[in-house]
């Protein structure tokens, strides 16, 4: 060991990995992990290497999560670099050292595929990072791999099974191994949960990031719709798209944000927020606010409920003020409306995305499609791609039927929704239970959903995150707390003040039941 600056480091080599022995427990925040640095009781090198050989025991071997698709072959030779870096400078950013894991959709370098879990894309090896994750490597962040997802975001087919792609497989809830992840950024959500990695991006178009973090226990962040760049992103609809962090802690999902967002002159929906995020970490965040309980996203299970109903008066006792009943009055009807959306959308957005691939791939909604028939056994051993065709039959984005859908959804759930609430009841911030426990696993029939209270933020473009609200027998679920238009603040406050009054979060057991 040397001494330098006053700290103590050891001198890790990655030829050899003569790396210090450590066990990051469940636990440890980003600011606990880069104060151990700071003491000389850490390396970047032997975080990377802790997480590599738990995922090989983990998500490879004993668990058999399927998690993690693929890995960061330069992974330890990026963090011995920025061990040297801090030696010299110290921390280059707030992510310094911090292995992130990034969902398969989204592109990266270091010879890792963008594939959507599908075999079309299997050789599909970008020639940029996305833009936001090239902030993450600016703030210091390690890229350490990718994670699976249900194939194509789970806009293929309507009998899909959440956590399955063609060409990785079944990714297993971490609480109960026979029970669904839920997606379609389950890889990210179930990393995360079983601390295979500090912090991980999913990506959602309604639902996507909320969902599998409820289910898996763990903190998801959906932000105000252009606030995170979508360029790099393989999409679904622009209206609705945003990547998202998902952590163990409120605290590390807030750093994570922070890293991501920047302002993308690409990104034609790009949102300007000069929010710090970080500041609205505050414990008393509830203490005042006027929260709205929205009643009819509740109700399809009891044991859900009575979670919820325990998670109000935890609410009420750290001073909020609860209205109850502020429902939406137009819920049954938006559905009809995005869906005509997301289908216009996914045709033309996939269309722009793939125009820029490498040769050889495919370049259209229809190439994928045909390969998907000529490969059926692999593509689609379960289920078709019946979404996909019915995208690939709507016209351009200047048709009638797609402009009237997409001015109804945004008014249904913006002026005449959120907005509406927030208003008439003199809101800051809306709640309900995010989603229902986990369903078994089922290939034959898909998947198994109760309901959930992702639609009208996801819509709306609004921002939404979930928070761990306890337990339905072993399995988690979440609380969801919903705002206007670039609202995070608000709900970064009353997130973090609910998760330390309640510390409902328990690492996974990794059982069968």
């Amino acid at each position: 060991m040397r001494k330098l600056f006053g700290l103590v480091f050891v001198t890790c080599f990655v030829s050899n990995l003569c790396f210090a022995q450590v066990n990051i427990r469940d636990a440890q925040t980003i600011n606990d992990l880069h104060q151990q640095m700071k003491n000389g009781q850490l390396t970047s090198v032997a975080l990377v290497q802790f997480y590599l050989d738990r995922i090989n025991k983990i998500d490879k071997n004993n668990a058999t999560l399927n998690a993690v698709s693929q890995l960061n072959q330069h992974a330890l030779q990026q963090a011995k670099s920025l061990d040297e870096q801090f030696i010299k400078r110290g921390f280059v950013g707030p992510l310094h050292g911090i292995p992130v894991l990034l969902k398969d959709n989204i592109d990266t370098l270091d010879n890792m595929a963008n594939t959507a879990g599908s075999h079309a894309l299997a050789n599909n090896f970008p020639e940029n990072n996305a833009f936001f994750v090239t902030q993450l490597k600016k703030a210091g962040a390690i890229i350490l791999g990718k994670t699976n997802l249900s194939e194509w975001a789970n806009f293929r087919s309507t009998s899909s099974s959440s956590g399955w792609s063609g060409l990785y497989g079944q990714t297993l809830n971490p609480y109960d191994l026979t029970t669904s992840p839920c997606g379609s950024s389950s890889g990210s959500g179930v990393a995360i949960a079983a601390n295979l990695a500090t912090v991980a991006v999913g990506t959602e178009t309604d639902g996507s990031v909320t969902c599998p973090s409820a289910i898996n226990g763990i903190v998801g962040i959906k932000p105000t719709l252009g606030t995170v760049s979508r360029s790099g992103i393989i999409p679904i609809a622009h209206s609705q798209d945003t990547a998202g962090p998902m952590a163990r802690t409120v605290t590390d999902a807030v750093i994570l944000l922070s890293a991501m967002v920047a302002e993308d002159p690409q990104d034609p929906e790009a949102n300007s927020s000069a929010i710090d995020y970080l500041s609205h970490l505050k414990t008393d965040g509830l203490s005042g606010k006027r929260i709205g309980v929205v009643r009819n996203l509740m109700g399809y299970h009891k044991k859900l409920d009575a979670q919820f109903e325990q998670a109000i008066e935890t609410i009420k006792a750290q001073g909020a003020i609860i209205v109850d009943n502020t429902n939406f009055e137009n819920m049954e009807k938006w559905g009809e409306a995005e869906f005509t959306v997301l289908l216009y959308e996914f045709k033309n957005d996939l269309n722009k995305y793939l125009a820029n691939t490498a040769k050889g791939l495919p370049k259209s909604l229809t190439d994928i499609i045909n390969h998907n028939q000529q490969n059926k056994s692999l593509a689609m051993p379960y289920f078709d791609q019946e979404i996909m065709i019915m995208a690939n039959e709507k016209g351009p984005l200047t048709d009638k039927d797609y402009l009237e859908a997409l001015t109804s959804s945004k008014t249904m759930t913006q002026e005449n929704g959120i907005d509406l609430l927030l208003k008439t009841h003199n809101l800051d911030l809306l709640i309900a239970p995010t989603t229902g426990p986990a369903w078994k696993i089922d290939h034959i029939n898909g998947d198994h959903y109760l309901g959930a209270a992702s639609s009208a933020a996801a819509i709306s473009g609004y921002p939404h995150i979930t928070v761990p609200m306890g337990f339905v027998h072993h399995l988690p679920v979440g609380i969801s707390f919903i705002g206007g238009k670039l609202q995070e603040g608000k709900l970064i406050e009353a997130a973090f003040s609910y998760e330390q009054a309640t510390q409902h979060r328990k690492p996974p057991s990794f059982i069968h039941k």
